[in-house]
């Protein structure tokens, strides 16, 4: 329906891309947490006299914050992983509960939702902010035992099923370990930066332009993943228009996980 006085229709706006963003640890809590990840599995172990290829934040070869930039966040496999809610209504603890365990179908992780506080892994808000996050994998460890590991921000009693399941199987990616898809070294995603700059500067995000470069932009070291070729269908990937992308072709809009999540959590955590 076109508006009185306008060329816009309501069939033409285009929604606003509701995003996580990247979670960054201090210095001190990347140290901890590089030291708690060794422990939790020797996998995670970071490679001997390899330079970090990560665009940012790294430091100099060889020093601890570099290490950790390149320590692995992967769980042991078969771990029970402590869950706790800080807050939230009932009807949301158990909407977030009935989606987070779809990744135990394919994965050897499962999540105990009936433990307290201090012995939770993952701890979630509904009220840390407004934006919704997870820290990535055994990154969650290095946080203090009363602050939130994972938040829903805008996830309320009736919000839709769809997006309760967009957020809710994202997020958990992201505490299994899982980056964003769009930041996979194989992605080969081009982006028209003027055009990606000026979006995110916008609402809903008001991102600067480091924002920017660390959640949309940026990708990870192939040395820091054991990602899987770039997966289209992929929960982990937000929709892209295909203004922010050279080529102006858009990414899709996912709200389920897709087979190839399924195979990589599973060869993640056979």
């Amino acid at each position: 329906m076109k508006k009185s006085g306008s060329r816009t229709t309501r069939s033409s706006r285009k929604p606003k891309i509701q995003m996580c963003c990247d979670r960054i640890l201090t210095g001190a809590e990347k140290i901890r947490a590089m030291e708690l990840a060794i422990k939790e599995a020797s996998v995670n172990r970071p490679p001997a006299q390899k330079a970090s290829r990560r665009r940012f934040g790294a430091s100099s070869m060889g020093a601890p914050l570099k290490m950790a930039l390149e320590a692995g966040k992967k769980w042991a496999d078969g771990r029970a992983l402590g869950v706790c809610f800080l807050d939230g209504s009932a009807t949301q603890k158990a909407r977030v509960k009935e989606q987070a365990v779809k990744w135990c179908k394919f994965a050897n992780i499962k999540l105990n939702f009936e433990v307290n506080k201090a012995d939770a892994q993952i701890r979630i808000s509904f009220v840390a902010d407004d934006g919704s996050w997870s820290y990535i994998g055994t990154d969650c460890l290095g946080i203090g035992k009363t602050k939130p590991t994972m938040n829903f921000g805008w996830l309320k009693d009736d919000t839709d099923a769809t997006e309760y399941e967009r957020v809710v199987v994202h997020e958990f990616g992201h505490a299994l370990g899982a980056i964003h898809e769009h930041q996979n070294p194989k992605g080969g995603i081009e982006w028209n930066l003027p055009a990606v700059y000026k979006y995110f500067a916008g609402p809903p995000n008001f991102w600067s332009k480091e924002d920017v470069d660390v959640n949309v932009v940026g990708k990870y070291s192939v040395d820091q993943l054991n990602a899987s070729k770039f997966d289209p269908n992929s929960i982990m990937l937000y929709h892209f228009d295909g203004a922010l992308i050279k080529g102006g072709k858009s990414t899709k809009s996912n709200t389920k996980m897709s087979p190839g999540d399924k195979r990589f959590i599973k060869k993640q955590y056979p």
